[in-house]
């Protein structure tokens, strides 16, 4: 069949040929697999967080981690990816990305091993195809498997973490980024008598002067327990500046700081950045997930609008993955912006937009209590809602999708006014993945429309309500039938002034 090799590919082999076009057709075939969504293409990614986010010269970069290799994708539009070689090929976990004001970009990657710690990868080249890993890795050297103990002078023990590193970001001509503490919680924490300082969740804030040599500057942030309970750890992290509107622009004055805790998923911190302290103050806090860890592993980066954008892993899985062939998939790229009220705002970006395909609208319709209208002609695995209600006394308002005819499988979208919560029920989804009904806190001002944005893409369903609240979670229905997409109302009436529908081009090549 010929020599193939990377170095000198020669004739490719026709058997390659045969089963790259096999693969690409049971991928086609996959009811699972997303057309919108981004999804991996390299096996069974276990996990498949999103890492090492940056915007350099007009493009997207975005790394996405595979076991313990860094894979590197890239776009223009958000929208159509580009697959790099490796970034990153052996031993690494999650971690960040940054570019330089000279144009060099940086990845922090945990780099794992008992004697390893953080490590720091460059690349100059135009493309940013080639990697090189910094020869002094690991640059802030672990004592254990994720944290560094550290005898000070009085003859204590300081315990901090050497995992999940942040972004770098740059301030007075010095370099900093977050590591979290995970491990130090597994080792100093978990007991109901834990110290204060090893319990709950925690960063550690590092800085250097040249990006090899780094010094330990201290805790990050105090840690409110209003907010978050002692079982919780902070890794994952990404600090960056929150924009003042959807569009960018001047940023807000505040920063965002997005993690995971392991056992309740995404959520966030928007506070204020004391640059003289080296501290961050939070302000606020909310989630990204409600009922389990859906929602996983958040990335973010600036665009050169000053746009902030994020995505996360969406960590639910079939159990019988591994015989597809394929895992990983992303939530679409949010925009992520401080409102009014000084919390955090987020939508889809506007760039998925160009998929939209065959409008259909639908006005005044009235839903009575119990009442529902289902809407005809709906791609109902691949497409896009927009729905306008108001001048409503229903307790619960919203829309049935991945509906069977008689509602044997159905996922319910919808706000419910005496809870004052958005919903996601998946209870009746289909026979695997987690068939929970999630809540998340949503309250309508007086007199405020409610508008729900829903997007539906295969096992992916997100819903979006008024640019301040959103659930994504992925659904697996067993009937080839479960299609529908069907308006409701219950206890009182509804009126949805509009109501519009696209069909979404995939984008995904397979």
């Amino acid at each position: 069949m010929g020599h193939w090799s990377k170095s000198d590919p020669g004739e490719v082999p026709e058997l390659v040929l045969k089963t790259t076009r096999s693969l690409r057709e049971k991928y086609l075939d996959d009811p699972t697999r997303p057309g919108y969504h981004f999804a991996t293409v390299d096996g069974h990614a276990w996990p498949a967080d999103p890492n090492g986010a940056f915007y350099a010269n007009g493009r997207y970069h975005l790394m996405y981690l595979r076991w313990q290799t860094w894979s590197h994708i890239s776009s223009n539009d958000l929208v159509h990816w580009r697959h790099h070689p490796d970034a990153i090929s052996n031993q690494a976990w999650s971690g960040g990305g940054f570019l330089d004001t000279d144009g060099t970009a940086y990845l922090t990657y945990w780099k794992l091993g008992k004697d390893e710690g953080i490590g720091l990868a460059k690349s100059s080249d135009h493309n940013f195809d080639n990697w090189e890993e910094f020869k002094g890795n690991p640059v802030v050297k672990c004592t254990e498997f994720g944290l560094t103990e550290t005898k000070l002078p009085d003859g204590t023990i300081r315990a901090t973490g050497t995992a999940d590193p942040s972004n770098i970001w740059k301030k007075d001509g010095k370099y900093y980024f977050l590591s979290g503490n995970v491990m130090v919680l597994n080792k100093y924490g978990r007991k109901p008598d834990s110290p204060a300082k090893y319990s709950g969740d925690h960063l550690y804030l590092y800085e250097s002067s040249n990006l090899e040599n780094w010094q330990y500057k201290g805790e990050f942030y105090d840690r409110n327990p209003a907010w978050t309970d002692s079982s919780e750890d902070d890794m994952c992290p990404v600090f960056l500046p929150l924009p003042s509107s959807p569009d960018g622009g001047k940023p807000s004055g505040k920063h965002l700081l997005l993690f995971i805790a392991h056992n309740k998923g995404c959520q966030y911190y928007v506070g204020q950045y004391d640059t003289k302290n080296d501290k961050f103050i939070p302000e606020n806090h909310g989630r990204m997930t409600w009922k389990d860890t859906t929602m996983f592993a958040p990335e973010a980066m600036i665009d050169g609008k000053g746009r902030q954008i994020m995505w996360a892993w969406m960590h639910d899985n079939p159990r019988d993955e591994k015989l597809r062939g394929w895992s990983g998939v992303f939530c679409m790229p949010r925009l992520l912006w401080l409102g009014p009220d000084g919390t955090l705002r987020m939508r889809p970006v506007p760039e998925m937009n160009m998929l939209r395909m065959q409008e259909q609208s639908w006005k005044d319709l009235t839903l009575a209590g119990g009442g529902t209208k289902r809407l005809d002609k709906v791609v109902g695995d691949s497409c896009e809602l927009e729905i306008n209600i108001t001048a409503t006394t229903a307790k619960r308002v919203g829309v049935k999708v991945r509906s069977s005819p008689s509602g044997e499988e159905e996922t319910l979208l919808y706000y419910d006014s005496e809870k004052k919560v958005l919903v996601y029920d998946s209870t009746k989804s289909g026979k695997d993945g987690r068939m929970v009904l999630e809540s998340a806190p949503f309250v309508l001002a007086p007199n405020e429309p409610l508008q729900l944005r829903v997007f539906i893409d295969k096992s992916v369903i997100e819903v979006f309500a008024n640019d301040r609240q959103a659930i994504c979670r992925r659904v697996y229905p067993d009937r080839k039938d479960s299609l529908g997409v069907v308006l409701f109302a219950e206890g009182g009436q509804a009126k949805c002034t509009s109501v519009k529908a696209w069909e979404m081009m995939p984008s995904n090549p397979y």
